[in-house]
């Protein structure tokens, strides 16, 4: 196997950028979901609620976040020093509140007041201790650093849709480009071109898979995430990939052979 596709998430929920290569630093993919939205109760704002956010374009460069927010023009995200804790799943977290500029363009579009904030390095967030017990860090990503997910399943899911649909709807970082359906399910350790991978727990998937990437409209049907839970429900949810953590810092490449050193 190796690795098809890679994908790196500026904002939480906002579009992402597929790339042909990225680094690790102790967060994840370096810039991946160091930038969220909160809205006045300082509580993050995703696609489940504003499917609208998707048609927000992002681009990296230099260290640097740009959103392209229709309607409004193309802003550059710089943290102040306006600090605050903010709130993503269960979890407060230290950061900084965005320029104001891009926050009055992003409230125009949604129709709410809302902010961007920023992760710094002195913010730690620790990842999900009922699975990882040693201290791990994640960004504002919703709970593990990486999504890794198998073509060979999306391409058993989309025999069984009218309509098939692409990878974006699952937002991975990493696209293993495997030969068997679900395999995923039961790898435990990878080796990713020279780094490892610990895959602690199936990724349960909701109602943002139904958002269409580039329109930011939900499906009608509730699809795929009404033919994924007919035969992919667990009790960890309806499942599709596998959340993983790092064990080393480097870089990851498109191409890079994928080995499974582990399996349940």
């Amino acid at each position: 196997m190796n690795v098809q596709s890679l994908w790196v998430y500026p904002v939480k929920s906002l579009a992402g950028i597929e790339v042909q290569s990225f680094d690790l630093d102790d967060f994840g993919p370096v810039g991946d979901r160091r930038w969220m939205i909160i809205d006045e109760e300082r509580s993050f704002i995703t696609q489940r609620k504003y499917p609208q956010l998707a048609r927000i374009a992002t681009s990296l460069s230099g260290g640097v976040v740009t959103v392209d927010i229709p309607g409004e023009g193309r802003f550059e995200l710089r943290p102040t020093a306006e600090a605050l804790r903010a709130l993503v799943w269960r979890d407060w977290a230290e950061a900084l509140v965005g320029e104001t500029e891009a926050n009055e363009a992003l409230s125009r579009f949604c129709g709410q007041k809302f902010r961007f904030v920023y992760m710094p390095d002195e913010s730690f967030r620790q990842v999900d201790v009922a699975r990882v017990s040693d201290r791990r860090r994640v960004s504002f990503a919703d709970g593990f650093p990486f999504l890794i997910t198998n073509t060979a399943s999306l391409g058993d899911l989309n025999e069984r849709l009218e309509v098939p649909v692409e990878m974006r709807r699952f937002r991975p970082n990493i696209v293993v480009d495997g030969d068997t359906a679900w395999d995923e399910d039961s790898w435990r350790q990878l080796l990713v071109g020279e780094t490892v991978f610990s895959l602690v727990k199936p990724c349960s998937r909701c109602v943002l898979t139904t958002v269409d990437p580039d329109s930011g409209i939900k499906d009608p049907e509730v699809q795929p995430l009404k033919t994924l839970s007919g035969f992919r429900r667990t009790e960890d949810g309806v499942i599709f990939g596998m959340n993983a953590i790092h064990e080393s810092q480097g870089q990851i490449r498109v191409g890079d052979t994928v080995t499974i050193s582990e399996k349940e």
